[in-house]
């Protein structure tokens, strides 16, 4: 019954002939009816990915292109007189938010370029498995990319056309979303990295503990945001006091006004924050080197509130005595940060490394290859250092364009220097873990030794 001759008609089905196309039987071809066809059919109608992101594209080059134009049309809509003042403070309620979207995307190409780098990161920072990949990063940049500049639009819009209630609502609907979503305690929108972020702020501000790595990389960063910090107590200030929409703060004695006290306060707090935790640092470790950042950090505090003085004093005064201050103070400060920056942080032992290269680090080897990335990172750095006392001194901020890009720039500065940053500490734990590595060796080595071992 199992071994014997079966005979099969020459017709079957389950016969084919050399070199012709396999026939399969019919229950065959209905399981593959049933249970595969439907799989390659459903995938077959899917768009392949490259026109997804296409398609993608388009649609936000579209959406640019409206907001552009509806934008535009709004403005034009005003009269000559009401265009300026009331662009200013629309530029005053979104200036904040969009240079934060750009700190975010510039965060995500850092990240991109230590993944390239085999700069592990996670390590550095103390991560858990769960942080956020580049391209999370990119994606939360582009979702904020689209949210702003449409509120943006919807503001400008709303107003143009009398709606100045629902108007007013834009920019309240979006900060209230912002600190919503910053805060959420549900599993949702990254909660470990929203939780991480926000642990690190407050370890920031309040340095009762040992100073990790990145408590003070985040203050470095904040201390580049502290003109978005000073718009943001504005823009705040006039949604508390239902000022938005309207032209008041232009007054001189308007509560929100760009001459209150608060803001050369709100400018100085993340210097003030870095200097306690350099201080923090001595008491933990007695490394003089921590005195010497936190003299670095205080000497912002001159420059921020000489400038603020000059609308506090007589114009007499503030020619012949505080000017002269503010401009040696600026001087000071942004020498000296420079100093620091490439001989500190970097770890570039004043320019040798730039000019013989014998020692390349990794980025510059694995990533870059060029010394010409050191000569532009160090030119750049300085010229930038130099802008800082305008970014920070409120009476030169009347350009609010001039002062967006100028803040925009010294994002970008301080994203380049997050690049060596990493790569110094990056290069010191490789250090540590190598002379760790051959204590161990050594030892083994005498035991073997004093035991007469061969191995």
């Amino acid at each position: 019954m199992f071994g014997g001759h079966v005979t099969v008609p020459v017709n079957s089905p389950h016969l084919r002939k050399s070199g012709s196309r396999q026939l399969f039987s019919d229950l065959e071809t209905s399981e593959m009816k049933g249970a595969g066809s439907t799989p390659l059919a459903a995938a077959a109608m899917l768009p392949s990915p490259v026109l997804l992101w296409r398609l993608k594209v388009m649609l936000f080059f579209l959406w640019g292109f409206s907001c552009c134009k509806i934008g535009w049309d709004s403005v034009m809509r005003m009269s000559l007189d009401l265009r300026d003042l009331f662009l200013y403070e629309a530029f005053l309620y979104y200036n904040p938010l969009l240079l934060v979207t750009a700190a975010v995307w510039f965060w995500g190409a850092n990240l991109w370029v230590f993944a390239q780098a085999n700069v592990n990161y996670s390590k550095i920072f103390d991560l858990d498995q769960n942080h956020l990949t580049h391209k999370e990063i990119w994606r939360c940049a582009t979702w904020m990319t689209i949210i702003v500049p449409t509120s943006m639009t919807s503001y400008l819009y709303l107003y143009s056309h009398g709606e100045v209630s629902w108007a007013a609502s834009q920019p309240v609907l979006l900060y209230t979303a912002v600190a919503i979503i910053l805060i959420f305690p549900f599993d949702i929108f990254y909660l470990s990295s929203r939780f991480f972020l926000l642990k690190t702020l407050w370890r920031i501000v309040f340095p009762f503990q040992a100073i990790a790595f990145a408590d003070f990389f985040v203050a470095d960063i904040l201390t580049s945001m502290s003109k978005v910090f000073s718009d943001l107590e504005r823009s705040v200030c006039r949604m508390v006091h239902k000022q938005v929409a309207t032209i008041a703060w232009f007054e001189a004695d308007s509560v929100c006004g760009s001459h209150a006290v608060a803001i050369p306060i709100v400018l100085v707090l993340p210097y003030i924050f870095r200097l306690f935790q350099c201080l923090r640092q001595y008491k933990d470790t007695k490394e003089k080197t921590s005195l010497l950042n936190a003299l670095k950090y205080s000497t912002a505090v001159p420059v921020i509130f000489l400038s603020a003085l000059k609308y506090h004093v007589f114009p007499e005064s503030w020619t012949n005595f505080y000017r002269p201050l503010w401009l040696i103070s600026g001087v000071v400060n942004s020498l000296y940060s420079f100093y620091w920056d490439v001989t500190r942080d970097w770890d570039l032992s004043c320019f040798t490394r730039i000019f013989k290269f014998s020692k390349p680090h990794i980025v510059s080897q694995i990533i870059y290859g060029q010394k010409w990335v050191y000569l532009w990172v160090i030119g750049s750095n300085l010229i930038l250092r130099c802008t800082w006392t305008y970014k920070l001194s409120a009476h030169l901020r009347h350009n609010h364009l001039t002062v967006f890009a100028i803040t925009t720039l010294e994002i970008f500065r301080r994203f380049q220097w997050a690049f060596f940053r990493v790569e110094n500490e990056w290069n010191k734990m490789n250090s540590k873990q190598n002379i760790q590595m051959g204590d161990i060796s050594g030892e083994e080595e005498k035991l073997l030794s004093v035991n007469n071992h061969n191995v």
